[in-house]
């Protein structure tokens, strides 16, 4: 077991498919603080994180032992754009807005039984729509560099290399992607 902590992330994987599921547990180990981190991050709910966080893995071990991964050293990037297309996924999916209209021209939306601390929730998920909704907005470009940025903790270096492009274009596009993120903020008077 000792051999595996030093071992790399391709050396890890290539012991998994032979059969060595230390090899998986030496890479999980290694990297689920940074993908619960960005997980917990996104969502602030503890239980929605682990839940997400074991797709994430099944994801992997279903796409290593089936042959199709091929990142070639970047594991962490590659976990890091599961663990958030998972997330997205999730949220679009529940978070539909349900509208009801009381004839009277007055309208309610995603009306839910109240509980102890749901207005709390609502409002974090609010506010993770509107964040979803501005990042929606960016080019795909501007939204990856922000995504493996702020969610991902990846360094402009590391997302040069991910998204083969050099580095000052990684600047510029989070520069341009924060710009547009504040216009949108200002025009339309939102506060996250």
């Amino acid at each position: 077991m000792r051999a595996l902590l030093n071992a790399n992330d391709n050396e890890l994987i290539k012991l998994f498919k032979s059969g060595n599921d230390f090899a998986l547990e030496a890479l999980v180990n290694k990297y689920k603080d940074r993908i619960f981190s960005s997980l917990y991050y996104l969502s602030k709910d503890r239980e929605l994180a682990e839940d997400l966080f074991q797709e994430v893995f099944i994801k992997i071990i279903d796409t290593i032992r089936s042959d199709r991964y091929n990142e070639e050293g970047k594991f962490l990037p590659w976990a890091l754009r599961i663990a958030h297309n998972l997330y997205i996924d999730y949220f679009r999916k529940y978070s539909k807005h349900r509208i009801i209209n009381c004839g009277d021209n007055t309208q309610f939306e995603n009306v839910t039984p109240l509980t102890p601390g749901s207005d709390s929730k609502m409002i974090k998920m609010q506010t993770y729509e509107k964040l979803n909704k501005m990042l929606d907005k960016l080019t795909e470009e501007q939204r990856e560099v922000v995504v493996l940025r702020h969610f991902g903790e990846l360094s402009f270096k590391e997302i040069a290399e991910l998204t083969k492009t050099s580095l000052n274009t990684c600047l510029g596009r989070m520069r341009y992607a924060l710009i547009n993120l504040r216009k949108e903020m200002v025009e339309h008077n939102i506060t996250l």
